[in-house]
């Protein structure tokens, strides 16, 4: 079942990302379909940023995927001149000095950049035009020894561009492509425990299959 969670359930967990990004917004919470033990994290991770979305996605949500890109390479959101370290400085720069090299170098064809991974929590960035934003994942307790997957999306618009396009595409991000992300997950988790996962190939940061902001 996909769920969307309150903004308070972000909010009430002590995550190392607050202190990051005091200054972005969070756009969403959810709950992801991924249940496991303590020390799972790094395969929810590396099922997050090698999953098979958006091929799996239904073909509504495959086309807006394709508009984005189109519209994104038409209008140079997405160019070099834009990503991080051009244009914007990357939230490395931020993190305390014991969260530095903790998580893995991002591979050529990266979208996130990963930031730093905990026993509980991950995060990655991305930079682009309209928006500089930040997936966290986090493994939260459930009781008896049972932990779940949780995604949120903080974001920080660049000027009115960027406002108005969160805007624009909130309907769509909330009611068909998190959706349609967050079942392909579930599908994808289900490998990646039987194993699946290394047919799809890849380490946390070295492809990430998620829809741009």
């Amino acid at each position: 079942m996909v769920m969307r969670l309150p903004d308070t359930e972000h909010a009430a967990h002590s995550w190392r990302i607050h202190e990051v990004v005091p200054d972005f917004v969070l756009e969403d919470v959810w709950e992801l379909p991924a249940v496991g033990g303590r020390e799972e994290l790094p395969l929810l991770v590396s099922t997050m940023v090698a999953g098979t979305f958006p091929a799996n996605a239904p073909l509504a949500v495959r086309f807006l995927w394709e508009f984005r890109e189109q519209l994104g390479r038409l209008l140079g959101w997405d160019a070099p001149a834009h990503g991080l370290g051009a244009g914007a400085t990357s939230l490395r720069e931020r993190l305390p000095a014991d969260l530095r090299g903790t998580a893995s170098e991002p591979g050529r064809d990266a979208l996130f950049h990963p930031l730093y991974q905990l026993a509980d929590e991950w995060a990655g960035e991305i930079a682009n035009r309209t928006v500089h934003a930040v997936m966290h994942l986090g493994w939260v307790a459930e009781g008896g020894g049972r932990f779940r997957g949780r995604m949120a999306v903080l974001v920080r618009p660049n000027g009115r561009l960027g406002t108005a396009y969160m805007a624009a595409i909130r309907p769509f991000r909330l009611f068909l492509v998190y959706p349609a992300l967050l079942r392909g997950v579930e599908r994808d988790w289900q490998a990646a425990r039987r194993g699946g996962i290394h047919e799809h190939g890849g380490a946390p940061g070295s492809t990430a299959q998620h829809p741009r902001t």
